[in-house]
């Protein structure tokens, strides 16, 4: 087990900034660590894969590659699928589940494919042993993962269980909740050091403002969870009590403040009692407010990170969905567009603050009037977004509004 092949797959255009965090927790690069399309590639240890799990705030899931097979049918797929040796990572006793992915497949059916596996499994363990371990969809022991192209097909052991995105903390949430990951890939593109403040007026259940304030107190992601790999043979617990034990000693107070605003006082209680649950309360300030009206939390400038509503998240920021020649826009009570407004408050209070807005639209700069000094790409989930950087001149507003 010092010699694995992992596949951590994470949201798309993340997978640069996923390497340079695995290349920070594990020391990984070269031929070690390599950049694929939707993760990284890694040559490590079993105390690495228990590491990434503890300590990755990008990555959605870290996979172990059993094998890579070419294939043309699914009695390859069985073939492939029964020479893995599956009683090494568990027992009959447990019970296991395939999920399966496919990009280009010549197959007609997933679900056949995927029943196909199962079954090679099965059958390898009643052919040794004489038991057939249990099919579970709900609540599985052991996840295996399948990924089909067009001409190979991967298999996987997952040790991570449920995605590494569930934290642990997030027990009240709003409507289309950021995922902690994404959040995560927020705040590493912004460059943000924990040294300057940190503020999202539109916080909803706090899942920004949290991730930073965790990421502030160097506190370990996965802290209050378990993991797959918990329930797999090769699992060593000793390990595993010292890394956790290592990560624990790691926590440090924050040296500056995380803000987090929102309109609805009910989202701000949730955020508030996800932070206690997170042990980020102390580091982490949220407040009622609308985001057209809250003047800066601090005096000294920082950055403002934003997923403000767009489609399904349309119910934030004291706006409401509105459609208008088939496209639902964000407008204020008053009928006036909310980015806009936005950004005019931006302006005339926000003097010295650098804004990151995560956004599906394109044109969103030229909608808030503002210039953007760069973009990333991000999916959040199947929808293609920006991530748009604006920073916040001094007196940007006074020269406009003289302006002829």
């Amino acid at each position: 087990m010092n010699d694995l092949q992992l596949f951590l797959p994470c949201a798309a255009g993340v997978e640069d900034t996923l390497a340079d965090e695995v290349h920070a927790l594990c020391g990984l690069s070269g031929d070690d660590l390599l950049v694929g399309r939707g993760g990284v590639v890694l040559r490590a240890a079993w105390r690495d894969a228990m590491r990434l799990n503890l300590h990755s705030r990008l990555a959605q899931r870290v996979l172990v590659q059993l094998s890579q097979t070419p294939y043309r049918s699914e009695d390859d797929l069985y073939e492939a699928a029964t020479a893995v040796a599956w009683e090494a990572w568990f027992t009959a006793r447990q019970r296991f589940k395939v999920e399966i992915t496919a990009q280009h497949s010549p197959l007609k059916s997933l679900n056949f494919a995927a029943l196909r596996i199962k079954d090679a499994v099965a059958d390898r363990f009643r052919d040794r042993a004489g038991v057939r371990p249990d099919v579970d969809t709900q609540r599985p022991d052991v996840r295996l993962y399948v990924h089909l192209t067009s001409s190979d097909c991967t298999l996987y052991m997952d040790t991570s269980g449920e995605p590494l995105f569930k934290r642990g903390w997030r027990e009240d949430k709003g409507e289309a909740p950021l995922k902690e990951t994404l959040a995560a890939a927020m705040i590493a593109a912004s460059g943000w050091d924990a040294c300057v403040p940190l503020y999202d007026p539109c916080c909803g259940s706090g899942t920004i403002a949290i991730e930073a304030a965790q990421r502030a107190c160097n506190i370990a992601p996965g802290l209050l969870r378990r993991f797959g790999f918990e329930r797999l043979l090769p699992h060593d617990a000793a390990a595993w009590a010292a890394l956790k034990e290592e990560a624990m000693q790691m926590r440090r107070p924050a040296t500056v403040t995380v803000h987090g605003s929102d309109v609805s006082f009910r989202m701000v209680d949730f955020a508030q009692r996800n932070a206690e649950r997170a042990g980020v309360a102390d580091a982490v300030q949220f407040r009622g407010g609308d985001a057209l009206q809250r003047m800066p939390p601090s005096a000294q400038p920082g950055v403002m990170l934003v997923n403000p509503p767009y489609g399904e998240r349309i119910e934030t920021a004291g706006i409401a969905g509105r459609t208008q020649g088939g496209r639902e826009r964000a407008q204020t009570d008053e009928g006036g567009d909310f980015f806009a407004q936005l950004a005019a408050h931006w302006k005339r209070h926000y003097a010295g603050w650098t804004a990151w807005v995560l956004t599906p639209d394109l044109k969103l700069p030229s909608r808030m009037r503002l210039k953007e000094s760069r973009r990333v790409p991000l999916w959040n989930g199947p929808i293609e977004c920006r991530l748009f950087r604006f920073d916040m001149v001094a007196g940007s507003a006074r020269s406009r509004e003289a302006q002829p």
